[in-house]
């Protein structure tokens, strides 16, 4: 039977492990606004929700602790997760994946203390305080470790918020296992068990450091890459830039020996329109090339300026004539960056292959910034005809069989972001996708 000492016990150990995951909480997500306290109180309906359904579980499933603490567990977290969202404003998954390492560590505290509990004449109030000192020094240790910066960069530059997130629930997940399993360790292996455990915590720490270090070396190589790609950007343009300057001159020199006896003859109008012409032209050519080495500049995501860096190489080499206009700086994306990377990729690759169909090709790339979101549009001439109800279809291709996978791709990652919306045009000859990218909310 679940007594109301059991209820109260119960609600006393969920509260002491929330007000430790808290503490880690606030160095994974790297706050420094004491303000945050404010909200400390709403999550008070977690231990007491948690105990509640403890008891409810023991009334309807007395003989199963495992499955149980399972599903206690499993309902803290996402509560925790609810919390943390709210607290923080913060999407979901770095939410579930904060409260999830943090979890990590409060599991290794809660073992320390029963090393304490079982293996000492230690009173249950020199325990907690002996808990708290460990849980005060840890976090301190972690925060000078910038733990948060490197778990925000796993976040970010990893394989991507759900799959990271799933990566973090198994190590919790992990640990939490071996708290189930502590019921059926013998008592002189108590020791050594917990030790286990303590130790898995700080592998798991110094595995997450790690990586988040290794994402940073390598976020700072293709940093690195894309400053030298862009200096060759530079330097191509100048070069084209140069040439032009010398047919420029070479052209005023002729056109001034072919007019001048003309304007001995008083035919100056005919001279100053020639010129002018010229003047225009030059001016028109010399503007698109100082436009295109200037407007990568305003893309500051590195993902994004690398991949329109390669393409812009790629479609050169292919005599492609790319148009890039980035008028503000696009700082932010509003979805998931290596989906919207993956989107702008296929659809600059099939710009370019419809492109090169034609007798003058060109790509035009548009990326406008709006806030925290973005509008993306992408032309190119077609020179075929297009069917509006197969374009989407998988599998399906002008080119033939075994092509056309890139749009229907295209199609299910932008199901997957509710806050995108796609439109496709066609008219004149000129292929039009278009994509938004909302603020998210």
């Amino acid at each position: 039977m679940f007594t109301l000492e059991d209820c109260l016990t119960s609600f006393t150990g969920s509260l002491i492990a929330h007000a430790i995951l808290v503490v880690y909480l606030f160095v994974i997500m790297d706050t420094r606004r004491l303000r945050m306290l404010k909200k400390l109180p709403a999550l008070l309906l977690s231990p007491l929700t948690a105990t509640l359904l403890e008891a409810g579980m023991y009334a309807l499933l007395p003989g199963h602790r495992v499955v149980r603490y399972c599903l206690g567990s499993c309902a803290i977290l996402l509560m925790c997760t609810l919390w943390v969202r709210w607290a923080w404003r913060t999407g979901f998954w770095r939410a579930f994946s904060a409260v999830c390492v943090g979890g990590v560590f409060q599991v290794a505290i809660s073992s320390l203390s029963q090393i304490l509990l079982v293996n000492s004449e230690l009173q249950f109030a020199a325990v907690l305080v002996i808990s708290w000192a460990i849980t005060l020094a840890s976090a301190a240790l972690l925060y000078r470790l910038r733990f948060g910066r490197w778990f925000r960069l796993l976040l970010e530059e990893g394989f991507g918020p759900r799959r990271t997130s799933l990566f973090l629930f198994a190590l919790e997940a992990a640990m939490e296992a071996f708290l189930i399993l502590q019921g059926g360790i013998q008592p002189d292996y108590l020791i050594p068990y917990y030790a286990l455990v303590l130790a898995m915590a700080a592998l798991e720490a110094g595995l997450l450091v790690y990586l988040g270090q290794r994402l940073d070396a390598a976020r700072k190589m293709e940093a690195q890459r894309d400053v030298i790609a862009q200096q060759q950007l530079y330097e191509r343009d100048l070069e084209a830039i140069r040439q032009e300057v010398r047919a420029f001159r070479h052209d005023y020199k002729n056109l001034l020996a072919g007019l001048s006896e003309q304007a001995d003859e008083g035919e100056l109008d005919q001279l100053r329109a020639a010129l002018s012409e010229l003047d225009t032209g030059f001016d028109r050519r010399i503007g698109e090339k100082i436009q295109a080495s200037t407007q990568i500049g305003n893309v500051c995501v590195p993902q994004v300026r690398s991949l329109l860096l390669s393409k812009l190489a790629a479609m050169r080499e292919k005599k492609i004539d790319c148009r890039l206009e980035a008028l503000y700086p696009v700082e932010r994306i509003g979805m998931d960056l290596w989906d919207f990377t993956r989107c702008l990729g296929i659809l600059l690759d099939n710009a370019a292959e419809a492109a090169l169909e034609t007798e003058t090709p060109w790509v035009e790339v548009v990326l406008l910034a709006q806030g925290d979101g973005l509008s993306l549009r992408v032309s190119n001439p077609y020179a075929g005809t297009i069917a509006p109800d197969q374009i989407w279809a998988e599998g399906f291709s002008t080119k033939g069989e075994g092509r056309g996978l890139g749009l229907p791709s295209y199609q299910r990652i932008l199901s997957e972001h509710p806050n995108t919306a796609a439109s496709t045009s066609w008219a004149g000859g000129v292929f039009v996708q278009e994509l938004k990218v909302e603020a998210r909310p």
